[in-house]
């Protein structure tokens, strides 16, 4: 009987210490392993970039320079890249036109070459998109997350509605909403006679009033509330996809 309880306890430790060296080998291929492989194989291809760094990669950096530019006014130029993307910006300064970051455990390729993009379009079966983090999926499904015969099938439902034909027919409505917004702009002018304006926003409603106009047959303030829950459904895909995603931690 004794014999029959040490056996079972063997065994169940062995099986607990296979399962957690099992466990183990997996972490340590998906935050240190897999990384470095791939890093090496990029490098091997002529790309260049930055050494990859325990699980957070490029990222403490990316938001680091994000902060610090955003601190700052923007220039008035049109020069936008290294406001809008600074790492980005300067990593290629650094490193040439076809470099790669790192996202996380995932490296970034950017490829600026023309030859290479469109090697990249002719073969986009042979280029699959990357797994994504899965918040972001459950945030933004749809054409911009598929893939292969299910991103075909969605592309050619959606394809009619940016027809040329259909797009001329909304020109009735683009014109309704930039007259709209021009009225605005007349009447703060003639009260004070000159105005300052930040047009930035007005520029934004411009954007959802347009789409409402042309896709729901109404203006933006009538749905207001709709495009409120989309802009915070943006912010959320944005800090899903800027996150590092660790299986079964929210």
């Amino acid at each position: 009987m004794e014999t029959e309880v040490i056996s079972i306890r063997v065994m169940v430790s062995l099986l607990v210490s296979g399962a957690l060296l099992i466990w183990g080998w997996r972490i340590l291929n998906w935050v240190w392993l897999k990384p470095k492989r791939l890093e090496k194989w990029l490098r091997q291809q002529g790309l260049a970039g930055n050494s990859y760094r325990f699980l957070s990669g490029d990222m403490k950096e990316v938001f680091s320079m994000i902060r610090q530019t955003r601190s700052k006014p923007m220039p008035l130029s049109d020069d936008i890249v290294p406001y809008v993307f600074p790492f980005l910006h300067q990593h290629i300064k650094k490193y040439g036109k076809n470099t790669f970051m790192w996202m996380g455990t995932r490296p970034r390729v950017t490829l600026m070459d023309p030859e290479d993009i469109k090697e990249v379009f002719n073969k986009c079966n042979d280029f699959p998109k990357p797994d994504l983090n899965p918040f972001f999926r459950l945030l933004l499904p749809g054409l911009i997350s598929l893939d292969g015969d299910k991103w075909a099938k969605h592309r050619k439902i959606i394809k009619p509605a940016f027809h040329q034909d259909k797009l001329k027919n909304m020109l009735s409505a683009f014109y309704q909403s930039c007259i709209e917004m021009m009225s605005e702009w007349e009447k703060m002018v003639s009260v004070e006679g000159s105005s300052e304006l930040d047009v930035w926003p007005y520029v934004a409603n411009l954007t959802r009033d347009a789409i409402s106009r042309a896709a729901f047959g109404s203006s933006y303030k009538e749905g207001i509330r709709i495009f409120q829950l989309l802009e915070e459904q943006a912010d959320l895909v944005v800090q899903a996809m800027w996150s590092i995603y660790i299986p079964g931690w929210r």
